[in-house]
């Protein structure tokens, strides 16, 4: 079913509890949320491992071959300059974005949001409580915006979980006035057809676009049955959000019939595409990047209602799960990201090997609705990670120096690798932070879920242990230092040197 709007009626009351930081008792009790059953970018979990398997990671240990258990391990060029822990939201860290001298942290349990006008010594300024995984997070002047990717029992922030078959299940977007930093306000709720896993924003002056994407490999979800080959496109006009709603649903795959849900990240099979994972925006040059499961995609924006495929590749040998994607700034490449193993699998080891839960990195060649998609070469971090730690490429974003293609990239618990791909043909790390696994007998999810640069700072949203903010000092990444920012979404790419 397509759900456009209101046509399952369900709205009630919208809640939120907004609180500054000390003011924690309503938050510490309340229900934690859950995600779908999807193991992409999935919650906390542990897993059991064999004791063969702890024995090799204790004599990796011993060896000195990894870190010790939250050992912090850095090249000379990068330093770690803050750390603040988790607070009263307790549930897995997600995303970030950021605003003037705000950091915003999406967390399974809500949000919270820094003052980083010092980044050594960030502040909380408030802690939100609305759970509903996975809280993809952006913001745009005055507005915040929160993906829901579980199923509810209502749109509210006092929402509980509840079986995707109920009627009165609620998942989709959320809408907040954040006009007053400490006290963010709740105003509006637009229901989508999957619920939303992850949303990309075009703002414009009037309005703000929002793509959402959204797919579940499970049966169990009635809105996502294939073929669920399309976004849910919502507007938002800023004056009036409390009027957002859904006004359209363009179909990216068309004529490809019902794939049947694939089973995203497992090693050695590649996802059929019934949805698309992620998608970013490069609005200065009217194009879009989709990772959609089983394919990575190129799109026209020139409409933001009505974004168009003029490209289409797959890798049916090494990528497992299309998770994400970022355009270089000249716009002639995309690095796409494959999430084996769903982000709760340890595939930075010598059996996986370099190719799999790795980046793409393709050249962009030719013109217009002409332009396509060629494959050049593969990234991946050059450490091995211990088989307790989650371990997969995730969400990265540009390090604006002009003439050169600089990334800085999240690896779950196989830290953060700063990298050039100026020459797609030959991508090499030249910065790195890890820390040790987390446990050494279970794999228990951690480690960092997205890792942006920011106005001279890299922001890390560590799962299990808080925020991290470094500091790189390399004359080659040091031009980006005179780049400063008023926003930044990492999924609507700016026009750094406009």
């Amino acid at each position: 079913m397509i759900l456009f709007g209101n046509s399952r009626t369900r709205r009630r009351h919208l809640g939120v509890v907004a609180v500054a930081a000390g003011l924690l008792g309503a938050l510490l009790t309340a229900q934690p949320a859950t995600a779908t059953p999807d193991p992409g970018d999935g919650p906390a979990q542990e897993q059991k491992i064999s004791e063969s398997t702890r024995a090799e990671v204790r004599k990796a240990l011993k060896d000195g071959e990894i870190p010790g258990q939250d050992e912090i391990v850095h090249s000379a060029n990068i330093r770690h300059v803050a750390n603040v822990p988790k607070d009263a939201l307790q549930g897995t860290n997600s995303d970030l974005a950021f605003q003037g001298k705000y950091a915003f942290a999406g967390n399974y349990d809500g949000f919270r949001i820094f003052d980083i006008s010092n980044p050594r010594a960030p502040k909380t300024v408030a802690q939100v409580l609305c759970p509903g995984s996975q809280n993809d997070i952006t913001v745009s002047g005055d507005l915040l915006f929160l993906s829901t990717d579980s199923s509810r029992s209502d749109s509210s922030c006092n929402s509980t979980t509840q079986p995707a078959t109920e009627k009165s299940s609620w998942e989709g977007m959320k809408v907040f006035d954040i006009s007053d930093k400490r006290n963010p306000k709740y105003v509006a709720a637009v229901e989508t057809a999957c619920g939303s896993h992850t949303h990309t924003l075009v703002p414009e002056r009037k309005n703000v676009y929002i793509y959402v994407s959204s797919y579940s490999p499970s049966a169990t979800y009635p809105d996502c049955q294939p073929p669920h080959d399309g976004i849910s496109v919502i507007k938002v006009p800023r004056h009036a959000p409390e009027k957002a709603a859904v006004i359209d649903f363009p179909v990216l795959f068309p004529g490809e019939g019902p794939d049947g849900g694939g089973n995203p990240g497992t090693p050695g099979r590649v996802s059929k595409t019934t949805g698309c994972h992620d998608l970013t925006v490069l609005p200065s040059k009217d194009l879009a990047a989709g990772a959609c499961m089983g394919d990575g995609i190129l799109l026209s924006i020139k409409n933001p209602e009505r974004p168009k495929v003029i490209d289409q590749v797959r890798d049916d040998v090494n990528f497992a799960f299309w998770h994400s994607a970022t355009f270089n700034q000249k716009a002639n490449k995309v690095v796409f990201t494959d999430e084996l193993g769903g982000g709760g699998a340890a595939t930075c080891n010598a059996e996986i090997g370099p190719d799999r839960g790795a980046d793409g990195i393709y050249d962009i060649v030719g013109k217009g609705d002409e332009r396509k998609l060629v494959f050049r070469s593969y990234f991946k971090i050059p450490r091995h990670q211990a088989d307790t730690e989650n371990c997969v490429a995730h969400n990265g974003s540009l390090i604006p120096v002009k003439g050169k293609d600089l990334m800085v990239q999240a690896w779950y618990q196989g830290g953060i690798s700063v990298w050039d791909f100026t020459d797609s043909k030959r991508p090499k790390e030249i910065a790195y932070f890890d820390r040790g696994t987390l446990t050494t007998d279970t794999l228990q999810i951690a480690g960092s879920w997205s890792a942006y640069y920011y106005n001279g700072y890299i922001y890390s949203n560590e799962i299990a242990r808080g925020l991290d903010v470094l500091k790189i000092d390399d004359r080659r990444t040091d031009p980006a230092r005179r780049i400063h920012l008023r926003e930044l979404n990492v999924q609507t790419q700016p026009d750094y040197f406009d």
